[in-house]
């Protein structure tokens, strides 16, 4: 052959090798562990703050010495141990201090300070022997911290914040001409004040962080970090994987102490339950999910900090609280008039199908809702006309993150049908999913493209895609809304279908597993969120 023959030859072979290893790169997907080093790269540029322990007699005066500040959790199940180490390097006026507390989670503990001492040397080394002491790592390496077998685990906490704006009073900055600033007047409705009120409310976040037996203290809202979270999924992950190798209990035992160890939970004195079953493994993955959430809701808030902050000198006048919340979502919320027909038909379908549970809703305000760039997306399935306008219910804690990146299909999201995005033609259906905050509820009617529907009338949770030439899953319920009723509205000039009718039993679908029917997409933009519902439990 040619040299310029074989020189084009190789060349053209490196060319398909380097196409190919770029698409394996694309195609092959991350890992948890790619996921956590991408965002221990992405935290390692950021300064933190860390405050005194609270339990600290110096607490009111002291500070943290530079980033001298470890919290350490050990959790095991075969011993009943669920503990906790604190050590912190303290500084209080020229004075430095080692202090350390330790307990049992969700308790005070017993504590011990040592200092005064002249410089930080003495109470560093100690802090330095202690954290070797409990976890086998020297400090000085613990961005490449390995857990050891019956030692305490490092927990990755986001800090007090980014930098020192978040500690500013911003009802107290003032003008370059030294006048303080005052507080516009909000310009939002009463009903939408009170809906940003409570979807921001840090009181409902602890609340909802506590029903999964969170320990609070050891992961407070506002540190709340993405690389923990991430931890956790990577430990549900080999758990899932042993129970579905029928591992034996004792590596059971061991992979859920290690979750309890990365995700502090409080039990009191009782022994951690064990994380056995692909249900109690689901109802974990699901917990993360919202501690996601919840952390994306307190990330908005401390952006919401650092702009104002930037923008602090600029006006006389601060614009309202609520009003900057609601900017955050880049979400059109636009309350409904009740006499209007588009309220009544919407109304009609949530008292139709609220069914006969004991569980009443009362409806009190529905908003028209419209997401930055969804509309876009969702016009990718202009071919599918079949359309249909369904609930999905879900946690009043997360419905920040949802206004803020709309409907998602979870890596580690499951149920009866699959890895999709679940919806109902019943509300009482979607209601079972509402966890609600301050007694009430939150749940969202949106336009589904459902196309052609692959019909199923049993479980099937290996489902991650509609089956070839379908576009949606339909598991048939024994009943379903009398659609002899149905209506419609127009939305950007296409008919979406909308129930009327009561539930009416359905005698095809009389032996289906399933009593109320459930609407599966296993793409994000078959999906456009249309009205948000808020309604007193």
């Amino acid at each position: 052959m040619p040299p310029k023959r074989k020189a084009q030859t190789a060349a053209a072979a490196a060319k398909a090798k380097k196409a190919k290893v770029e698409a394996d790169a694309v195609a092959a997907p991350e890992t948890m562990k790619d996921k956590i080093a991408k965002l221990k790269a992405a935290d390692a540029g950021k300064v933190k703050k860390y405050k005194p322990d609270q339990f600290c007699p110096l607490s009111s005066c002291s500070e943290v010495h530079l980033d001298y500040d470890a919290m350490l959790n050990q959790t095991n199940i075969g011993h009943n141990n669920n503990k906790y180490y604190i050590i912190q390097v303290l500084k209080s006026g020229p004075r430095y201090y080692a202090w350390n507390r330790w307990g049992r989670v969700g308790e005070p503990g017993q504590n011990a300070m040592k200092g005064p001492f002249n410089d930080a040397t003495a109470a560093i080394k100690d802090f330095e022997k202690k954290f070797k002491d409990k976890t086998k790592n020297n400090w000085s390496d613990r961005a490449n911290f390995q857990a050891v077998k019956g030692k305490y685990t490092l927990l990755e906490m986001a800090g007090e914040g980014d930098d020192e704006e978040d500690d500013i009073d911003y009802s107290k900055l003032q003008t370059t001409d030294g006048d303080v600033k005052k507080t516009a007047p909000c310009t939002l409705d009463k009903s939408t004040q009170d809906l940003i009120r409570l979807i921001f409310d840090t009181d409902m976040f602890k609340a909802a962080l506590q029903k999964f037996d969170l320990d609070t203290k050891k992961m407070p809202l506002g540190k709340l970090s993405k690389t923990q979270i991430a931890r956790g999924f990577e430990v549900l992950e080999e758990l899932e994987e042993a129970i579905e190798k029928k591992k034996g209990g004792a590596k059971i035992n061991e992979l859920t102490s290690k979750f309890y160890t990365v995700i502090p939970h409080s039990f009191g004195r009782s022994i951690p339950p064990p994380i056995r079953t692909p249900e109690e493994l689901q109802k974990k993955y699901d917990m993360l999910a919202v501690l996601g959430d919840i952390e994306l809701a307190q990330t908005l808030q401390k952006d919401k900090a650092k702009s104002k902050n930037a923008d602090a000198q600029k006006e006389a006048t601060e614009p309202h609280p609520y009003d900057v919340n609601y900017n955050l979502l880049n979400c059109d919320l636009n309350v409904l008039d009740k006499k209007s027909s588009e309220f009544k038909t919407l109304e009609k379908y949530f008292q139709a199908t609220e069914g006969s549970s004991w569980r009443k809703l009362k409806l009190k305000d529905i908003w028209s809702m419209k997401r930055q760039g969804e509309y876009d997306r969702f016009s990718a399935n202009k071919k599918i006309d079949n359309r249909k306008l369904l609930w999905h219910g879900t946690n009043v804690a997360v419905v920040t993150a949802i206004l803020k990146t709309g409907l998602r299909i979870m890596p580690h999201s499951g149920g009866r049908v699959g890895r999709g995005i679940y919806f109902a033609s019943e509300h009482s259906k979607s209601a079972g999913y509402v966890s609600p905050a301050q007694g009430k509820g939150i749940m969202f009617l949106n336009e589904v493209a459902i196309g052609k529907e692959h019909r199923i009338t049993n479980d099937n949770s290996s489902l991650r895609s509609a089956p070839s030439g379908f576009d949606s899953v339909l598991a048939c319920g024994q009943q379903e809304p009398d659609s002899s009723v149905d209506t419609h509205l127009n939305f950007d000039g296409r008919k979406v279908i909308i129930p009327q009718g009561k539930p009416k039993k359905q005698p095809q679908y009389s032996n289906s597993s399933f009593w109320q029917s459930e609407y599966l997409v296993y793409r994000e933009d078959q999906v456009c969120m249309r009205y948000l519902l808020l309604f007193d439990m």
